[in-house]
């Protein structure tokens, strides 16, 4: 009965796919238990979505700051390190979130960002050193698969342990969650089969190669999809839990709304399969036009309503499927010998989108109402979908 297992758990060539799923999921579900109560608890101590929007607006200058120097940190103290440095900003934007009650809340969100980013950059460089180019849909659709996991458990448990049990409760699980991704993280560098080893490349300089990156058509579209769907994730995580408790909602549903909208991934079998099928470039030009869509009907509705989570639902089905696939144009169109210095730049799309997202809405409600943040934003979301259908067709 169990020889037919679905097709997202099934082994991949190669033996890092199933242990970088793992790491990933760990440290997924670390960050999940508290991604909903940030905008929630700066609400609490700021008082207003203005602040709250600044507050992400200065995190995200912190955070980008962190990326951009990551070719340093890493020749400085080698990419093992640098995960490691990653927890210990977890564990000093936990310690802010507990202590801190003013604007230094900021402080915190872009620690935690930071740790983010640094294992997303290291994460995909070992990805890069260690899976086949044929074989990275199927090693990215189990990795979200398996995060995906992690992500519908954790923004429900974090948001009932904040309610329920203490304000503590949540951080220091995450906390937990982050140290236990960091022991797994040394025991695949140093336990007996060694999956994750030395990194193969050398650090560079980013900002010498940041012509050469964008000088590449497949590149710039790539970074242009992956940039504006991380905006759309952005908005969802911070704007979502807000969009719930203005809605005159109970706080639980905002977690309820993270959990669903995480609990898509696991989809991503399905989603590797239609795109084996149809193509990644058409399914790609597909989500980003649901995306959009959806993301419009918000715009429409107005004023916060019950009826706006079915709009912001389907438009996570389309980010979910770009969360799929929009790594595989970049992995599959990117020279071997520039893998590291062009995922340096590649990978500033996380820090682009938390630094564009709190931009464009504080620039924004200067002369209009908040609501037009989402036309703007399916604007360019229509934008990244005819950006991609110049992709080439081989990928």
């Amino acid at each position: 009965m169990f020889e037919r297992r679905p097709t997202g758990l099934q082994a991949f060539g190669g033996n890092a796919g199933e242990p970088i799923a793992r790491l990933c999921s760990i440290e997924g579900f670390g960050r999940s238990l508290i991604i909903g109560i940030i905008p929630l608890l700066a609400l609490e101590v700021l008082g207003s979505k203005e602040l709250v929007t600044r507050a992400y607006l200065f995190a995200s200058l912190l955070t980008l700051t962190v990326t951009l120097n990551f070719a340093t940190l890493e020749r400085l103290l080698h990419r093992r390190w640098v995960i490691s440095l990653g927890v210990a900003c977890t564990l000093i934007a936990v310690l802010v979130f507990l202590l801190v009650d003013n604007m230094a809340v900021a402080f915190g969100i872009g620690l935690a960002a930071a740790a983010s980013s640094l294992f997303s950059v290291s994460i995909s460089l070992y990805i890069m050193d260690y899976v086949g180019k044929k074989e990275l849909i199927f090693t990215e659709s189990r990795r979200l698969l398996y995060v995906g996991v992690a992500w519908m458990i954790g923004p429900p448990l974090g948001l009932w342990l904040w309610d329920e049990v203490s304000h503590r409760a949540p951080f220091l699980l995450a906390l937990a969650a982050g140290f236990a991704m960091l022991g797994y993280f040394w025991y695949l560098r140093l336990g007996h089969s060694q999956v994750i080893q030395p990194a193969k490349q050398p650090a560079a300089n980013l900002l010498r190669i940041i012509p050469r990156f964008f000088s590449q058509p497949g590149l710039r579209i790539a970074y242009s999809v992956t940039l504006t769907r991380a905006i759309f994730w952005t908005s969802v995580f911070i704007y979502g839990p807000i969009y719930v408790v203005e809605a005159d909602l109970p706080t639980w549903i905002a977690g309820g709304l993270l959990s669903i909208v995480s609990g898509l991934l696991l989809a991503s079998p399905l989603i590797r399969r239609l795109a084996s099928r149809y193509g990644t470039r058409f399914m790609i030009i597909v989500s980003m036009l649901l995306i959009g869509s959806s993301v419009a009907m918000l715009y429409v509705i107005g004023e916060p309503q019950p009826l706006g989570l079915v709009f912001w639902i389907s438009a996570s089905l389309g980010g979910v499927t770009v969360d799929v696939l929009a790594n595989i144009p970049f992995m599959r169109l990117v020279k071997p010998r520039e893998r590291t210095e062009m995922t340096m730049i590649y990978s500033t799309w996380r820090d682009g989108a938390q630094l564009l997202t709190p931009l464009l809405v504080s620039t924004l409600l200067l002369f209009a109402p908040f609501e037009v943040f989402y036309l703007l934003l399916a604007a360019l979301l229509f934008g990244a979908a005819w950006a991609a259908s110049f992709l080439p067709g081989r990928i």
